[in-house]
């Protein structure tokens, strides 16, 4: 599986603050003088945003686990092929709100498709991409959902899992963070975003990303 050096990818939880820092994030490499594009999932390309719109809304049981896992990585292929792929070939940096890791969270430990199942699909569908760098922010739940629940939309299929899902979710991306300890980095997101904001810009200066051409 390739690994795309500037390919970064962000995880967490529900109210972890992941569109914030992604945003953040995206601005000071923008002023250092990157070409930056910013995405996320599922989502990120016009077929996969159509997919969307059936993960994020209605009720929580809605899909089966396999089912949602299919169309989550249908999503992923065509964002992949149609939005990532390009942008790292012509040398910009792509910053993702979530990628496979959270399907290793939300569908595995959360709903309780086995890892391998996932893992199969995942070599399908999208076998040859992988993010360099991945910034898992990480927030206790209750906090998490009372920020989330401080949100306005219709996207609130997946917060309206259990508490007990929640717990699992966390505890899955911190796992998958111990596990892969020279790709991600675990950022407390219980701090104030200005917190959160500088030790992300840290990590990207040490891992040399924060300037054209390295």
């Amino acid at each position: 599986m390739t690994i795309a050096g500037r390919f970064i990818t962000f995880e967490g939880g529900e109210g972890a603050g992941k569109s914030t820092q992604v945003k953040a994030l995206a601005a000071r490499l923008a002023a250092a003088g990157l070409d930056v594009v910013t995405t996320r999932e599922p989502g990120g390309s016009p077929g996969a945003e159509d997919i969307r719109r059936l993960l994020v809304e209605g009720e929580p049981g809605r899909w089966d686990v396999l089912s949602e896992t299919l169309m989550i990585f249908a999503a992923r292929a065509d964002h992949v092929a149609r939005t990532i792929k390009p942008a790292l070939k012509r040398g910009a940096t792509v910053i993702c709100d979530r990628f496979t890791d959270s399907t290793y969270a939300y569908q595995g430990a959360g709903r309780g498709l086995p890892r391998e199942t996932i893992r199969r699909i995942e070599s399908i569908a999208i076998p040859d991409m992988k993010p360099g760098l991945t910034l898992v922010l990480d927030v206790p739940v209750e906090e998490g959902l009372k920020r989330a629940g401080a949100r306005r939309g219709s996207e609130t299929r997946f917060e309206s899992f259990d508490v007990a899902f929640h717990e699992r979710l966390r505890e899955a991306f911190l796992d998958i963070a111990r596990q892969n300890p020279t790709r991600c980095v675990v950022i407390d997101a219980l701090q104030s975003k200005e917190i959160v904001e500088a030790k992300i810009w840290r990590t990207i200066e040490m891992r040399g990303l924060s300037a054209p051409g390295r």
